[in-house]
């Protein structure tokens, strides 16, 4: 079965450690790696984050982290 396009990347503090999630554009969970690896950079190349992990959209998909840490989310979204 062929999975959905990743639309958005978020970079957030998951307890103290840096992560990069992947999500769809239904904002669905799709994978999840560390932010420190290469692939974030070549992902993220020439794209510019939002500060959006507060909004409500996000609520549900981000709702494992504090409000602190969404605050501080960089929201990536990908071309696809």
């Amino acid at each position: 079965m062929h999975s959905p396009p990743a639309k958005y990347l978020i970079v957030i503090d998951a307890g103290g450690s840096m992560v990069a999630r992947l999500f769809d554009a239904q904002r669905r969970p799709l994978g999840e790696f560390d932010a420190s690896s290469e692939e974030v950079a070549v992902m993220t190349s020439g794209l510019a984050p939002q500060r959006s992990g507060l909004e409500a959209g996000w609520a549900q998909a981000l709702a494992g982290h504090n409000p602190d840490e969404r605050a501080a989310a960089e929201v990536y979204t990908l071309d696809v």
